[in-house]
């Protein structure tokens, strides 16, 4: 028979064996059931993790198609640069600068005491890379890439039918402006 001492401390080592084993599976449930968006990559090798921390940065501008709500985001270097004038002032953006468009499908809100459409799901991240050495063949050093998301199962997929040239031939029509639709809008 245990004495008393033997069963606190084989109940001790039972409780410490039930937590690590309990952590463990929450673990691993969290890591089937989370993903990882930051592991996608494009068909041309342009790597969603190029865009970290997106969903934190500055507005540039927002715009609507049909029942799609656009709103463009980009990163502090080109934040910066847009600030400084570019591309108003004819300079081109710099190396590294990042924008991303993020796409929802809309719906009227049901809230409002006025018209208004409002965000009804996350569709789409559209990314524009500017990195010369990596995309010297596209316009401007732009590398593209869309990474579609499903409400459904809430993943990311990397859009199989993006190319890094994908964006070459609509944004040709704004090649003075560093082949960037949206300005800086003021605030």
């Amino acid at each position: 028979m245990m004495g008393a001492r033997s069963a606190v401390k084989h109940l001790n080592g039972f409780t410490v064996a039930t937590t690590v084993v309990a952590a463990l599976a929450l673990f691993v449930v969290a890591a089937v059931y989370a993903q990882d968006k930051y592991t996608l990559v494009s068909p041309d090798g342009i790597a969603f993790s190029d865009f970290t921390g997106y969903e934190d940065w500055a507005d540039v501008s927002s715009a609507r198609q049909d029942d799609i709500l656009k709103v463009i985001v980009a990163n502090p270097k080109m934040i910066t640069a847009f600030k400084a004038g570019v591309p108003v002032n004819g300079q081109p953006f710099p190396e590294g600068s990042l924008i991303v468009k993020l796409q929802w499908k809309v719906k009227k809100s049901t809230e409002a005491q006025f018209a208004v459409d409002v965000p009804d799901y996350f569709t789409q991240a559209f990314v524009m890379e500017k990195d010369s050495r990596r995309f010297p063949k596209s316009n401007g050093g732009w590398g593209y890439a869309v990474f579609n998301y499903d409400a459904a199962t809430k993943k990311f997929t990397a859009d199989p039918t993006s190319h890094s040239d994908c964006g070459n031939t609509c944004h040709t029509v704004v090649k003075q402006k560093d082949y960037i639709f949206h300005p800086y809008e003021t605030r």
